[in-house]
């Protein structure tokens, strides 16, 4: 099974580029499934229900999301019931929402664990330990698990890689919005990337209008944020995972630019 997994997407530049594009990654990589990071997808902060369904009709099986996944406050109206966001597994009992799931698709099933960093981030429970658990539940269903682990630093999340090798297929980064060129299948074979990326607008510092966080950096002035226009990106990767045991056979580092 071939699954595309989608860098966090920015705004609307994020979501015209894959309305645009993603049938014709999906055909060039023979996709099966498709994944994406989605907690930048309203206006560059958190998502929204239309804004969720405008993704899901694209095609994308699933959204994890990370330390913006409450910026939207209406999340929180319809998180519950909606199974195919999934938010950091680590967050404190009694947070709304999941933080993994199984979902079938052509037969298969799928599983998601979306999890956060606790360096330079928010303190949640750890995230290694919390991964343990939510892995024991879905192997009972599936042997295809895949981990978002939205982080910061590069360390922790190449010690979650070593960490879930050969207990996942796929361990990948998201957050940082700078797609790294580490790809690589772990000794035991669990598919690795420390970011995959970003998909959005591709002149502008994270997603954001350049100009403003040049200003931000040179003025002690607070600056409003903006996503930014012009040329974008998809930033993704593309693994093939072995269904009956769940190891990585391949990872594919995809980075796409459009005028």
């Amino acid at each position: 099974m071939n699954i595309l997994i989608i860098g966090d997407i920015v705004g609307r530049p994020g979501r015209n580029v894959l309305k645009e594009h993603l049938n014709e990654l999906i055909s060039e990589y023979s996709v099966d499934a498709v994944i994406a990071n989605g907690e930048n997808a309203a206006g560059g902060n958190g998502i929204t229900r239309k804004v969720a369904d405008e993704l899901f009709e694209m095609g994308i099986l699933a959204l994890t999301m990370g330390n913006h996944v409450w910026d939207q406050k209406e999340i929180l109206k319809f998180i519950d019931e909606e199974v195919r966001i999934v938010r950091p597994a680590n967050y404190l009992e009694g947070t709304p929402g999941r933080g993994s799931v199984v979902l079938t698709f052509r037969n298969a099933k799928i599983g998601i664990i979306n999890l956060q960093g606790t360096t330079f981030m928010p303190c949640n429970r750890n995230p290694f330990f919390v991964a343990l658990e939510e892995i024991e539940k879905l192997k009972k269903e599936t042997n295809t698990i895949l981990v978002d682990f939205h982080a910061e630093a590069t360390s922790e999340k190449i010690a979650m890689g070593y960490f879930l090798d050969g207990k996942v297929s796929c361990v990948y980064g998201t957050h940082t919005h700078v797609q790294t060129a580490d790809e690589k299948i772990l000794p035991q074979g669990t598919a690795y990337i420390t970011d995959v990326g970003m998909t959005g607008p591709s002149e502008s510092i994270l997603g954001i209008d350049k100009e403003l966080i040049i200003k931000k950096f040179i003025s002690s002035i607070p600056v409003r944020f903006e996503v930014a226009k012009g040329s974008t990106q998809i930033n993704a990767i593309v693994i093939s995972v072995d269904e009956a045991t769940g190891k990585c056979n391949s990872i594919k580092r995809i980075n796409k630019n459009y005028a």
